[in-house]
């Protein structure tokens, strides 16, 4: 029997890092072999491969967005993908595993594979950067959680509570506007900081610190602080391999002194040059979305429906997601109102289908169709995925449609919500609940009769 290993990972370490797992694991055990599997999620790994495992294993497959520690598999055959690749091709990816043709990490490829396969089975120079950039991404979406969620429940005892000057003050709400603030304040030199590390590792922090600090204080924003990460980390690197050569006595100098020092120096450098033009960038962008919510309410509400429901979690949710939540630093709550909405409306909708459509869904979909009740009014994306994976080109289109449905009517409806997460759970800090619930329902009625009406019945129950 073959062994298999296996790594999962996702930027926020929810759904899609266990999503994968799940299908690699029933993939291995329906082609008749033996996986184990380790996930990157939200709390840490989990089912961590040892060094055993990994001496063992007949292959590793490796379907990540966000970075893991990739040496350890030096000399074994290894498949690299991202998290999405892994729920969609788990079949696919496990007869190549055990086919015997897989390229072997830091060596020579096993006779019979060509060169083109060799090119192939190595990640592209865009999903390297897409990972560098989900890496930065998932370590700043707690910051912005938390922060987003203590903002929001400060408002609770009125928008001008935090103002000593105001009738509403109360001291309470103050100092939680106050902590929220603070957690908030570090989206930015967070995000910085972990594209550099995902790129140069711990010699890449110090100076990515520095640049997204650069970047918030001089109002580059998110624009320079990924600029600033990229930057620092492959300076970084840089300066590691070009003092690779110095003796092992000089080690402590090189990694405490002469890498930070450098790297801080021209990196801050940089990003003070810049911070004019970027600034400027940033602000035109932020003001353009600002602006279309209000002019064009319609149009912007189809755009974020399209992105948040396109890949459920992907580059392109994260997207929408990420801007929402820059915008609500700004105090900008109409724009995450519609992200939300359009978040939480695919598995919304895909409950709805096989409830009111039991007879086109099989006993399992029906079960999973419950599910998603949950993972929708928690703001979970994922759990839409299964469904949209067994046929994407008539699914996609349906969710992308419901989306657009319940972003626009937020839009139009002038829906504030002020934290960047939780679903229904933070219905208590939205300014207009019960029409924001409606809005979503609509959006999620609409396809889920349309998924219903279009769906063939199951051949067999």
């Amino acid at each position: 029997m073959k062994k298999l290993l296996g790594v999962t990972g996702c930027p926020t370490g929810i759904a899609h890092t266990f999503m994968a797992a799940e299908a690699l694991k029933k993939a291995a055990e329906a082609a008749g072999a033996e996986m184990k599997v380790e996930t990157n999620g939200a709390i840490g790994v989990e089912n961590a491969l040892t060094a055993e495992d990994i001496a063992g294993a007949d292959c590793i497959i490796v379907a990540c967005d966000k970075k893991v520690d990739m040496e350890r598999f030096n000399g074994k055959p290894v498949l690299e993908v991202s998290v999405s690749h892994g729920i969609q091709h788990a079949a696919e990816l496990v007869a190549e595993a055990i086919s015997g043709k897989v390229p072997v990490r830091g060596g020579k490829a096993p006779d019979g594979v060509d060169a083109m396969f060799q090119i192939d089975a190595k990640p592209g120079a865009a999903h390297e950067i897409y990972k560098h950039l989900m890496n930065g991404v998932s370590h700043m979406i707690p910051f912005v959680v938390a922060g987003g969620v203590l903002v929001a429940v400060s408002f609770l005892w009125g928008i001008y509570s935090f103002d000593p000057n105001s009738e509403q003050y109360n001291p309470t709400a103050a100092l939680l506007k106050q902590i929220g603030g603070f957690s908030m304040g570090l989206m930015v030199p967070v995000l910085t900081a972990y594209i550099a590390s995902s790129i140069a590792d711990r010699p890449g922090l110090v100076s990515g610190f520095v640049a997204g600090t650069i970047a918030a204080a001089t109002g580059s924003g998110f624009i320079g602080g990924i600029l600033g990460g990229f930057m620092a980390g492959y300076l970084c690197r840089f300066l590691v391999k070009s003092l690779s050569g110095l003796p092992r006595e000089f080690e402590g100098l090189k990694s405490i002194f002469l890498v930070p020092l450098v790297s801080v120096a021209v990196i801050g450098g940089i990003m003070c040059l810049l911070a004019g033009p970027v600034a400027s960038v940033n602000t035109a962008m932020m003001d353009f979305l600002s602006n279309l919510q209000n002019s064009n309410p319609v149009i912007l509400g189809i755009v974020i429906g399209c992105m948040c429901a396109f890949d459920m979690g992907g580059p392109v949710n994260k997207a929408a997601y990420v801007t929402g939540t820059l915008l609500l630093g700004q105090g900008n709550y109409f724009f995450m109102a519609g992200v939300s909405a359009a978040c939480i409306t695919p598995p919304i909708l895909i409950a709805l289908a096989t409830t009111i459509f039991k007879g086109k869904f099989t006993k399992d979909e029906r079960a999973a169709g419950m599910v998603n009740y949950i993972l929708g009014c928690t703001h979970i994306t994922e759990g839409a995925i299964p469904f949209a994976a067994k046929s994407p080109l008539t699914v996609l289109p349906i969710l992308m449609l419901g989306s657009s449905i319940s972003a626009v009517l937020t839009y139009l409806m002038k829906i504030q919500v002020p934290a960047p997460h939780g679903g229904f759970l933070i219905l208590a800090l939205v300014d207009q609940p019960l029409a924001w619930v409606l809005c979503i329902l609509i959006g999620s009625a609409v396809g889920a009769v349309i998924y219903g009406i279009t769906r063939q019945k199951p051949a067999e129950e």
